[in-house]
């Protein structure tokens, strides 16, 4: 379990930060209550990764031989794209992730001609963060994790990993956003996920 919570702490706080999750939290956290956003965000994240550990659960059912070198392709795969994206980016320059977090929340933000109630300010926080974390690389990841280790142990570590990057984005986000380098972090969460196929070969050798 151990392993499992230490996994998923790792890749998660290493991969959220710097996201568009992480940035559309800063960005909410500007206009209302830190404390509101945080908990919208949080609780969105938080039923993701159940959900994504679900799905993992779900995965573990097939054939164990299976689920091994699916987790390890998995892992492969996202490292070795994430290496490339990091290749491509600029060294400076505006963060593409924090462009689209901006642009989903002037969208959102449009549709409001009143003031919102604090639930509002909880649901909106938890809807944007949800559909933004939707098919990214991190639930992808939780699954992967999920189906090999620990469930609780890959819950509990993500969870935190969470709570951690939201609290970072909604206290001093916009002061992190400018020192972030995109670029930097897009290659360590490479190096991250390749750690992981590795751990995952020898672990099933």
């Amino acid at each position: 379990m151990l392993t499992a919570f230490t996994a998923g702490l790792l890749l998660i706080t290493v991969s959220e930060l710097g996201d568009k999750t992480f940035f559309i939290a800063a960005i909410l956290a500007m206009r209302h209550s830190r404390r509101l956003i945080f908990i919208g965000a949080l609780a969105a994240l938080a039923a993701m990764t159940i959900l994504s550990v679900l799905m993992g659960q779900v995965v573990s059912l097939l054939p164990k031989l299976y689920v091994y070198y699916a987790e390890i392709v998995l892992f492969v795969a996202f490292g070795l794209k994430l290496l490339y994206e990091a290749s491509q980016m600029p060294a400076k320059g505006e963060c593409e992730e924090a462009e689209e977090a901006l642009e989903a929340v002037q969208k959102a933000e449009a549709k409001i001609r009143h003031k919102e109630s604090n639930l509002a300010v909880v649901i909106k926080a938890f809807v944007m963060t949800f559909v933004a974390e939707w098919g990214d690389r991190t639930q992808f990841a939780t699954i992967s994790l999920a189906a090999g280790y620990n469930a609780f142990g890959v819950t509990t570590g993500a969870i935190l990993g969470h709570g951690v990057c939201a609290a970072i984005a909604v206290t001093c986000g916009r002061l992190i956003a400018k020192r972030i380098s995109e670029r930097k972090l897009t290659a360590v969460g490479g190096l991250l996920f390749l750690l992981f196929a590795l751990v995952s070969y020898l672990e099933g050798v």
